[in-house]
């Protein structure tokens, strides 16, 4: 496939480097100001400079776009790159707010065209292995009480931290949702009155399973440190990064005979995976649109935390023709109310506007009919939580990563 690059993000210089040594992928096109042209041209040989999106977008030859502008561009980007019918592959965080993520998934499910969030980290082997641990019925852990989570970094833990006018955000949430499921309740709190990228932040919340979580995102700590804890009702397990994410990573828990049991990984280079789940996205379900959307409510929902200094609940409402149609009825309703008051007071002096009253009921009894004639369709399958297999050699290898490219 060939597509190209818009930005200069480390995440989609790495996915672009990604996508090319996969083979049957081919960067054609680049418009990333910050990044040497011999850089990219490293692996993008035959790839030409582009003055703006709008250019790109322009050739019929791109078929799709990775995204990864700056946060100020990254929205119009990835709108765009959706409306011209491309597929897309996008840093995160998309935005700061939910709403694009909105629009891009009703965008996508009209082009139909592939749209991924740039998220590995619930693709590590380690983290897949700990999920198919606590999802099995008879397994060591049992049923979910608490899952604990620490990140230390040297530098800020937080996402998009270097741009002024923009809140950061919090890693972590596709790890959560992975072993947890759907997050009902979230409390964030820190030393001031906002998110801010080196202050210390601790979070809180409760799953709607009923399991509850902690995470404390520290940085300007001496070194990188990664831990994740999955306590349940019959034992534990614990994941542990001791270099940070994502490097060797160790696994341990007790099986129900009383022995410890432990699995190693060696350093995981994620954008092999990310490719292989952007290769197969029609039949995989590990990584979607939606857990881009989840990981930005959760985002408005701890930075709402903080400034209110109470816990934020989340409601999620399935989209379909029939919660639309309520919706859509709701609105037409109280319209009609508000317009029945009207004429009944008008008809004081205009008798004759009585009468407009009673087609206006029957016109609204008419479209209530619709919902009967508009076949229902099957609410689609949940994603599996505990998927998970056995790291391949290719997946432990570690590959030199982009370090010498330019960061924001």
């Amino acid at each position: 496939m060939r597509f190209a690059l818009l930005g200069s993000h480390p995440d989609g210089l790495e996915m672009a480097c990604a996508l090319v040594e996969a083979g049957g992928h081919q960067l054609i096109a680049y418009s990333s100001p910050s990044v040497p042209a011999d850089y990219i041209r490293r692996w993008g040989p035959t790839a030409r400079p582009v003055g703006d999106l709008e250019e790109v977008l322009a050739d019929p030859a791109v078929e799709a776009v990775v995204v990864a502008g700056s946060p100020a561009n990254r929205p119009y980007q990835l709108r765009r790159a959706l409306q011209s019918e491309r597929h897309v592959l996008c840093v995160h965080p998309a935005d700061q707010s939910p709403d694009l993520g909105y629009e891009a998934a009703m965008i996508q499910g009209d082009t139909k065209c592939i749209l991924l969030p740039l998220l590995p980290e619930a693709l590590h082997p380690g983290v897949r292995r700990l999920a198919e641990l606590l999802h099995d019925p008879e397994g060591p852990i049992g049923a979910l009480q608490l899952i604990e989570m620490e990140r230390r970094s040297p530098e800020a833990v937080l996402l998009d931290t270097g741009t002024a006018g923009y809140k950061p955000a919090l890693p972590g949430w596709d790890v959560l949702r992975r072993l947890g499921g759907e997050i009902a309740e979230v409390f964030a709190l820190t030393g001031g009155d906002e998110v801010i990228a080196d202050k210390p932040l601790l979070l809180a919340g409760r799953f709607e399973s009923g399991g509850l979580f902690q995470a404390a995102l520290l940085p300007r700590q001496g070194q990188a440190h990664y831990r994740l804890t999955v306590i349940g009702n019959r034992g534990r397990a614990e994941l542990l990064f001791p270099l940070g994410w994502p490097g060797p990573a160790f696994l341990s828990w007790t099986d129900p005979a009383g022995e410890r049991q432990e699995e190693a990984w060696d350093v995981w280079d994620p954008w092999p995976a990310l490719v292989e789940v952007f290769d197969q996205a029609a039949n995989q379900k590990v990584l979607s649109w939606q857990d881009e959307v989840r990981c930005l409510e959760l985002d408005d929902a701890a930075r709402r935390s903080v400034e209110r200094r109470r816990a934020s609940a989340l409601e999620y409402q399935e989209a379909s023709e029939e919660v639309g149609f309520k919706g859509t009825m709701t609105l037409v309703g109280c319209g009609l109310l508000w317009g029945v008051l009207l004429l009944l007071v008008l008809s004081r002096w205009f008798p004759w506007l009585g009468w407009v009253i009673v087609p206006l009921l029957l016109v609204f009894l008419a479209l209530q009919l619709l919902r009967w004639l508009v076949p229902r369709r099957s609410p689609p399958e949940p994603p599996p939580q505990g998927e998970s297999r056995t790291a391949s050699p290719a997946e432990t290898e570690k590959r030199p990563r982009l370090d010498e490219a330019p960061r924001l």
